[in-house]
């Protein structure tokens, strides 16, 4: 077993700790929005909430793959995200290549 194929499947611990960790991060920066501006209207107030509030429900999405073992798994292409992109963005469904050729 190579290091690359060793880091291409995330343990589902780690991968639990950085969900954990972005979902923490996610609702105190929600809490801090709307303790800031209880009853804003602002419009780029109401896109962060609602970016924030996606992100949630993409980390809770995430939780549940690693329940059914598809966590790592790009939901495009079928291959394994690298395990470098899952550090930073350990919600994500899908590799570079198939987020780009989403955008």
């Amino acid at each position: 077993m190579t290091l690359d194929a060793t880091r291409a499947e995330p343990h589902p611990h780690h991968a639990r700790q950085r969900l954990e960790h972005a979902r923490t991060a996610r609702l105190a920066q929600l809490q801090a929005l709307d303790e800031a501006a209880p009853n804003a209207d602002d419009h780029l107030l109401s896109a962060q909430r609602t970016a924030m509030e996606q992100v949630l429900k993409e980390i809770d999405q995430a939780f549940a793959r690693i329940d059914d073992g598809t966590y790592g798994t790009c939901a495009g292409c079928a291959k394994p995200i690298p395990a470098e992109r899952l550090e930073i963005l350990p919600y994500t469904r899908h590799c570079v290549t198939c987020r780009r050729l989403a955008a």
